[in-house]
């Protein structure tokens, strides 16, 4: 094993991910040319994969537990939550797709091609990034910020620019997204006004309140 990677083993971070902060920590004496051989040595053996500049993971036989994506894809590119279709899959209300984590960011969008999947993070412009945002526990090592049905569901309609209430409403959850029918009282309107007031784009406004008025009790 590279010293690189034995060091890195001993310190058994969660999931095998690390940074350059925790390189430095391990190798407080190398310069950051010493660093990156370090770093290339390791990658060519196949014991650290890097997920992008300044972030790497242990080979999966060398961590000691398996990181979730949704953590991957926090450490990936912040602040951000995951959103779209991986939440509303999370919470089993469509089909898991193939391993790709969708996220939203207030910033610029961006996609990560990794040996560890794809992960995506699309601009969502909001008054309150966390809005309609929960803090989900993954395992014993790893939180995320997960979006709830009623958020997710309005990412989507914001970044599906043709989608209206008017013209489309319920028939965009159940056939464009394939959520059953009888899922649909699985979403909860406990943070509408929350959701509601951090949105500034009026088409999604309007889906929402359709929304709501259709699958209120």
């Amino acid at each position: 094993m590279q010293q690189l990677s034995e060091r890195v083993f001993k310190l058994s971070p969660p999931g095998g991910l690390f940074d350059e902060t925790v390189l430095k920590n391990l190798f407080p004496e190398a310069t950051k040319g010493a660093l990156k051989l370090l770093v290339h040595r390791a990658s060519k053996k196949g014991e650290i994969l890097r997920l992008k500049p300044g972030l790497y993971i242990l080979e999966k036989e060398l961590s000691k537990t398996n990181a979730h994506p949704f953590a991957v894809a926090a450490m990936l590119h912040s602040p951000s939550n995951v959103s779209l279709e991986s939440a509303l899959s999370f919470h089993g209300l469509i089909p898991e797709a193939v391993f790709q984590v969708s996220s939203v960011t207030l910033q610029r969008s961006r996609t990560y091609h990794t040996p560890l999947g794809v992960f995506m993070f699309l601009r969502v412009p909001s008054n309150q990034l966390r809005a309609g945002i929960e803090a989900v526990k993954l395992s014993d090592n790893f939180w995320a910020f997960v979006a709830t049905p009623l958020r997710a569901i309005a990412d989507l309609v914001y970044l599906s620019k043709r989608i209206t209430w008017n013209e489309n409403g319920l028939s965009y959850l159940t056939e464009s997204l394939r959520i059953e029918k009888d899922d649909l009282p699985k979403i909860s309107f406990d943070f509408f006004e929350t959701v509601f007031e951090s949105i500034r784009d009026r088409r999604t406004k309007e889906y929402l309140i359709g929304l709501k008025k259709e699958l209120s009790p």
